[in-house]
């Protein structure tokens, strides 16, 4: 088993006033050589976002784009039409193909917005842009469960334009958890959304974030109630 460890305060961070923002891996203004991408996972962006304020329009192309809000209410809009508000238990996904453009903002007036931006390299370029949200909550209401929302074979709500599999658990200290990946090309990125955890000897505490890859399956050991993210991606194209 190969291991990358991304520590929450090694990540990059940026204060914009309105926005503040943690970067996993190389983004905007923050460029780490060694921290570009895990496999096809591209970006992983911890976002807190300022009541009614947002990201205005701006364009994507040949990306999977998920966002995964974790407190308050994330406003999407975009150029094929679509407009609406979505929560914690829901998620959103958006394959630009061959060119969208979105805006995200903050719906409410009085309260921060804290969500995940995630971006994935798409298995095939250049296909018609789509976006779509899910309300994950029937798979994810179970606790001590890594509960699957995004599957490309249908056993999830969601899915995207590559191989991946994202899976999220509301885990009590004292579980023990093993995952299984679904192929030997493939690794796993494990972020701690909130608690601790441990894995191949390693504690991980909220917005740790690590890797792991040539393994068949890793084991996931809860030192203090957790909730965890796993997104497993092909390493290589």
């Amino acid at each position: 088993m190969r291991v990358v460890v991304d520590k929450a305060q090694s990540r990059g961070y940026a204060n914009h006033g309105w926005l503040k923002t943690h970067h996993t891996f190389s983004f905007a203004n923050y460029y780490n050589p060694e921290r570009v991408h895990f496999g096809m996972l591209r970006v992983l962006n911890d976002d807190s976002v300022a009541p009614g304020e947002g990201f205005d329009m701006h364009p994507h192309k040949n990306m999977e784009v998920i966002s995964i809000p974790l407190k308050g209410y994330l406003r999407h809009g975009d150029s094929i039409k679509n407009s609406e508000v979505i929560t914690p238990g829901d998620i959103q996904v958006m394959s630009a193909g061959t060119g969208i453009v979105h805006s995200e903002f903050n719906d409410s007036g009085n309260e921060q917005l804290e969500f995940l931006q995630i971006w994935v390299f798409p298995r095939e370029e250049n296909t018609k842009p789509h976006y779509a949200s899910y309300d994950v909550r029937p798979v994810t209401s179970e606790k001590n469960k890594l509960s699957l929302i995004i599957a490309p074979d249908g056993s999830a709500p969601a899915s995207i334009n590559q191989d991946a599999w994202f899976s999220l658990g509301n885990l009590d200290a004292g579980q023990v958890k093993e995952y299984k990946l679904h192929s030997k090309n493939n690794g796993v990125y494990l972020f701690v959304i909130d608690g601790e955890v441990e894995v191949s000897n390693t504690i991980l505490s909220k917005r740790d974030g690590a890797g792991f890859w040539e393994t068949d399956s890793i084991t996931i050991e809860v030192l203090k109630h957790a909730k965890v993210l796993l997104i497993e991606i092909p390493m290589m194209k």
